[in-house]
């Protein structure tokens, strides 16, 4: 998703001259004509993910406009733009909350670095706050990425069950994202703070199951040299996340419900029971009704555990929030590995909105994850996602073969100049012009991709990207 950068500046020039700047970026530029102007857009609706303000404007001065951003609660990240560079000014802006300064006039590069430094620390600060959610088990539905009406109404239905200790039953397809609705209910609740234990009960040895989830004495196998508390006592005061609760045994499921209906368990070579207190919430991917009619799930059981159901949509249920996920992974994984991807092209967000997903979220997750990697650019671009766009990611550089010229032995090129005047006589567009010279630099260099780029002094990503902007993805192939 393009980040939204909010420019704050009375002079209408220099506000297009950073527009220039941006939009060649892929950035979304918004404008503001003064510090009261830029405090209503932040507070009252439209937000920006970066704020560049000039501390020199009529009226409320720049300074004035950070200290009422501030106390206003906004956090979105402010970067100052000052004609005077003095440690004065500058130390009292970042006292004010602003995250950096450029001294006008900022050259594009400086720019462009402190925006994305800005977004790095914001991403850095959100998964800094995500991280500790998790941990302490304070996880809620406004935590949830996406507001479709399908995600809606999970987020509904779960906070309606979290003021309960109700059993909840989560069904849904394979990575849809089960237990972070799951960990959602448990902080969101009055447990929240309180132990959350997640057991995947297609993963529990079949000899270790009745150990596993309600532990053993010393003694009382073989093996079993020491005390084990087992999972209803770790999670004891606080929620057990039965994953796959379809895959349990069904001598297992017994002694499930059993723990469900006393409250208490028996650990493996007790001699007495033990009570506790846990909320229990279930996930399955499967249809437990057709397995309780196969005799493969206990049909007391099952009415114990789906006594509040909920189901967790696919991703292609809910394709309105892709965009959002993908920025969310993008800002975890920047983190994570110390990038500084912006955001994805808006070509690259239309071809994952459209992809199905069979994978749902954790396909999703993991996709974006390698695409992170790999990436060089500061959007992620189709060719990052090979396997979903089938465009191959340019290589760093052409491997030298016969077949290909070498360039710097040709004589030179004979003059063909590019017009640059229309058939009135007039000065044809600067996009016009540029487009003809790569067309033609093209079919010279035989789509030779790095020639081409040295020839014109740009970079390789930039030269794809405006091969792509100007629709000359045709001369390329014919080139080839």
């Amino acid at each position: 998703m393009a980040k939204t950068v909010l420019v704050v500046d009375d002079d209408p020039t220099q506000r297009r001259l950073v527009q220039a700047v941006l939009d060649r970026e892929g950035y979304i530029v918004v404008h503001a004509e003064s510090g009261g102007e830029a405090i209503d857009r932040l507070t009252k609706g439209g937000g920006a993910d970066v704020v560049l303000l000039d501390l020199v404007m009529p009226g409320m001065s720049g300074m004035e406009a950070l200290a009422e951003i501030r106390t206003a609660g906004v956090t979105t990240p402010v970067i100052v733009l000052t004609a005077n560079g003095g440690i004065e000014t500058v130390v009292k802006a970042m006292q004010a909350g602003a995250q950096d300064f450029f001294i006008k006039p900022a050259s594009p590069e400086r720019i462009l670095v402190g925006i994305r430094n800005a977004l790095q620390l914001t991403q850095l600060t959100a998964e800094v706050g995500r991280l500790k959610k998790h941990v302490a088990g304070r996880v809620t539905f406004a935590d949830l990425v996406g507001d479709s009406r399908p995600m809606q109404m999970v987020k509904q239905l779960g906070a309606r069950a979290a003021k309960s200790s109700i059993p909840v039953l989560i069904t849904g397809e394979s990575g849809v994202g089960k237990e972070v609705i799951a960990r959602a209910l448990h902080g969101a609740s009055d447990r929240a703070g309180k132990p959350f234990v997640a057991v995947n009960c297609g993963a529990l040895p079949a000899n270790l199951v009745e150990s596993i989830l309600f532990g053993h004495e010393k003694g009382s196998f073989t093996g079993a040299s020491e005390k084990h508390l087992g999972k209803f006592m770790e999670a004891n005061g606080g929620t057990l996340f039965l994953d796959e609760i379809g895959e349990l045994p069904l001598d297992m499921q017994v002694k499930l419900l059993r723990a469900l209906q006393e409250g208490e368990i028996d650990p493996v070579g007790s001699k007495r029971a033990v009570k506790v207190d846990v909320r229990i919430v279930s996930a399955t991917n499967r249809d437990l009704s057709s397995a309780v009619a196969e005799g493969r799930f206990r049909e007391d059981l099952f009415y114990r555990l789906n006594v509040f159901p909920i189901e967790a949509p696919s991703l292609r249920e809910r394709r309105e929030d892709v965009p959002a996920l993908i920025d969310h992974f993008i800002g975890r994984f920047n983190v994570e590995e110390g990038k500084r991807i912006a955001g994805a092209s808006p070509e690259t967000l239309a071809l994952l909105t459209a992809f199905d997903w069979p994978g749902n979220v954790r396909q999703l997750e993991n996709t974006i994850y390698r695409a992170i990697v790999l990436a060089d650019a500061p959007f992620l671009q189709p060719h990052d996602f090979p396997a979903i766009s089938g465009v191959a990611m340019p290589l760093e550089a052409e491997a030298p073969s016969a077949a290909i010229m070498n360039y710097a032995d040709l004589p030179p090129l004979p003059d063909q100049p590019i017009r640059i005047l229309d058939e009135r006589g007039h000065l044809r567009t600067l996009e016009d012009i540029e487009r003809d010279l790569i067309q033609h630099a093209i079919e010279v260099y035989a789509g030779h991709m790095s020639e081409i780029a040295r020839r014109l002094g740009i970079g390789r990503s930039t030269l794809y990207r405006k091969v792509r902007e100007q629709g000359l993805e045709g001369a390329l192939k014919e080139a080839g």
